[in-house]
């Protein structure tokens, strides 16, 4: 095998990432675009010691599972690569790795993870946009960063909320932020947060409002937030309610806003700053606590307190908890503890250490929260 040989390649599933995996004399090769259970002409791009990467060149025995794009965008601007792959098949797909992934790094057989779908089109209501930085005479103009590092001016995007796709048809109308190369805009129902223009503002989620800044990090399917916050209170209500619950990495509170009254008391735990002011907004008039500290600080301020917590959310960011909480979680931590996980390798790594110290991974589910994506946004319930 070397760069530019040319084959015909059985695809055998999707890998994580989003590429499908073939087998050439046991190696595996990823293709771009290419779907399980099909067999392909491709030729190889790139070739290493285990692994290699090729090209799709031909399609000669479909999948069962391919559908058709929907977008005129699909492949140029980066931002789903599973919208050739029928949805039913995308959330198997998913599935599938999410376990696999357990398995593999964390070393144990998760339970059956229970699928929570989505609406597969217009569900987006948080979007980052690259400028295009005008040629003289042209105007402003914005997008989404392709695979290739070019910006593509997109007029629609069907992943997209209504508020978000007009606000693409009618770009004449929208004032870019002179001062940014890239910016976010948030939509729900009538609102429009945008950086460079109002950015702060109320949305509404389960009957309760919301203050957000669209500079600040928050969830991007509000549709799937709520259904994740219905299963987080349903598991609250196994915790001890005399003890205090704990929202680490909190962000702007929202955990704690619908579960923090079941408890004695609400501890939050964000280093983001700006995150914490907008958190302390959110919880005015309740008993909340709050740390602005770096997770690696945790440990000595937080968790290893006298008045032991009976509950605690943790959603860390992608890399996962930090080495030093998640050996102090499984030492010291809650008797139940739910893991929200936006990358299943990281929970796995996690998981290890935690079912290490004595937890044991009680409930799984997979929240379809980026349909069309190979993103996997997964809940994990793990008891002492």
């Amino acid at each position: 095998m070397a760069t530019g040989d040319v084959y015909k390649l059985r695809l055998e599933s999707i890998a994580p990432g989003g590429d499908a995996l073939g087998r050439l004399d046991g190696k595996p090769v990823f293709v771009k675009g290419g779907a399980p259970d099909e067999t392909v002409c491709c030729r190889i791009v790139e070739e290493r010691k285990t692994w290699a990467r090729a090209e799709l060149l031909e399609i000669t025995e479909p999948s069962p599972a391919r559908t058709e794009k929907t977008c005129p965008f699909y492949g140029k601007c980066g931002g789903c690569n599973l919208q050739h792959i029928d949805y039913n098949a995308q959330l198997a797909v998913k599935t599938n790795i999410l376990k696999e992934t357990l398995r593999r790094i964390g070393g144990f057989v998760p339970p059956e993870p229970e699928i929570f779908d989505c609406s597969p089109w217009e569900y987006r209501n948080r979007m980052q946009f690259h400028c295009v930085r005008p040629e003289s005479g042209e105007k402003f103009n914005f997008g989404l960063k392709g695979g290739d590092g070019e910006i593509i001016a997109i007029s629609d995007c069907p992943v997209a909320v209504p508020g978000i796709r007009e606000l693409l048809r009618k770009k004449e109308t929208f004032q870019l932020p002179l001062e940014k190369d890239r910016f976010t805009v948030f939509s729900r129902d009538a609102v429009i947060l945008s950086e460079g223009g109002q950015q702060r503002g109320k949305i509404n989620l389960l009957e309760k409002d919301i203050l957000l800044d669209a500079g600040v990090f928050f969830q991007s399917n509000c549709s799937a937030l709520e259904k994740l916050i219905f299963e987080l209170r349903k598991i609250a209500e196994s915790a001890p309610k005399n003890l205090p619950m704990a929202d680490l990495y909190c962000g702007v509170g929202l955990f704690a806003v619908f579960l923090g009254g079941m408890f004695s008391k609400v501890v939050l735990a964000e280093e983001n700053k700006p995150a914490v002011s907008l958190a302390r907004e959110n919880l005015k008039g309740t008993s909340a606590e709050f740390f602005a500290l770096r997770d690696t600080d945790w440990s000595r301020a937080l968790l290893r307190r006298k008045d032991s917590f009976g509950f605690a959310v943790v959603d860390p960011p992608r890399t996962g908890l930090s080495p030093k909480t998640a050996a102090v979680l499984a030492q010291d931590g809650p008797p139940v503890l739910a893991y929200v996980s936006c990358d299943p390798a990281a929970l796995a790594r996690d998981s290890k250490i935690l079912t290490g110290g004595g937890y044991k991974m009680q409930k799984l589910a997979f929240f379809d929260f980026y349909p069309q994506t190979s993103h996997i946004e997964s809940l994990a319930i793990f008891t002492k």
